[in-house]
């Protein structure tokens, strides 16, 4: 990259959303932004500015006291150490994590601070890399640290909106249409689970049938966004890959999905691989119902939240 290139000199501070890895339908191939519609911002924050040298990096947050106590163990550091060995530069940069989201929720933790990072290093340096290229770099980056490649999370993170993986030679992920009148709760127990134990949950080798269900019911999901046919996405909202050997290791899961069921909430699936769930309803006064029995029925632990969300069509940006 060219040497000449400016660098910021103002505090810039950047937020990326809370995302649902899978949507239940779409394993490790489809995650949607969550946007609460009361204005509050789930998601973390970085800030970032020019220093003299070095690289300068403090945390705070709700969160930050469940993170390393060593910056430099911070992946948010070391997103920052990678962006500039990418621009093969030594500046110096003074970069604070504001974590928002609980480490372990099911809820793009790692990919928002990852997003977030580097998308401000991005901004700080004058936008040398497009965004395809910086997608390329957060997944990347992201497979560094979880040991394998997933944009269900970074992707939806970053760009916004629901986003459908290709990894297709020029082409990460798409988006494709949702649906605006729907309402997504989502729901943090306030407990968290290591995202690799309930990847070996999961079984090695599945029969054909599952693995015909499942293209069929992902298949008919996309189509039916594009149609618009909520009905028919709804009906196709479902898990077979995942859920039925996860639901039994998330505290109160299957009590809470017949629960909901039972209040009129046309379907309810694990965000990512949990303990955070999500339901869906067009119906806002449900979806406040349904919050309210969450927020009595399914938070166990001090820290766990509901809220009635929207998709953030937004991804990450400057706040």
């Amino acid at each position: 990259m060219s040497q000449t290139m400016n660098v910021s000199q103002e505090l810039l501070t950047v937020y990326a959303p809370a995302s649902m890895g899978n949507v239940g339908v779409g394993f490790d191939l489809l995650g949607a932004a969550l946007a609460p519609i009361d204005g509050s911002l789930l998601g973390d924050r970085v800030m970032i500015s020019k220093a003299k040298s070095g690289i300068n990096f403090s945390q705070i947050g709700q969160w930050a006291h469940k993170l390393p106590s060593q910056g430099k163990d911070n992946i948010v550091y070391q997103c920052a150490e990678f962006f500039l060995q990418k621009l093969q530069r030594e500046d110096g940069v003074t970069i604070c994590l504001e974590k928002n989201l609980p480490v372990g929720s099911g809820l793009g933790s790692s990919a928002s601070s990852v997003v977030a990072a580097l998308y401000a290093l991005n901004e700080h340096f004058d936008q040398p890399f497009d965004e395809q290229a910086l997608l390329g770099l957060m997944g990347e980056f992201e497979g560094k640290i979880s040991d394998s490649v997933h944009y269900d999370n970074v992707a939806p993170c970053y760009l916004g909106g629901m986003q459908l993986m290709l990894n297709a030679r020029d082409k990460a992920c798409a988006a494709i249409p949702s649906f605006d009148n729907w309402y997504w709760v989502v729901a943090y127990p306030g407990i968290s689970l290591s995202t690799a134990k309930m990847r070996e949950l999961l079984p090695a080798q599945y029969d054909k049938s599952v693995a015909i269900d499942f293209g069929r019911y992902l298949s008919a999901f996309v189509h039916a966004s594009y149609q618009q046919d909520a009905s028919l996405a709804i009906e196709m909202l479902k898990d077979v890959l995942a859920e039925p050997y996860r639901a039994a290791a998330i505290p109160g899961y299957t009590e809470a999905r017949d629960a909901l069921a039972e209040l009129g909430m046309l379907t309810t699936g694990i965000s990512g691989s949990g303990p955070t769930l999500f339901s869906v309803t067009d119906d806002l006064a449900l979806a406040e119902q349904a919050k309210d029995w969450l927020m009595k029925h399914y938070i166990s632990q001090p820290g766990g939240f509901a809220h009635v969300c929207k998709l953030d069509q937004l991804g990450t940006r400057c706040v």
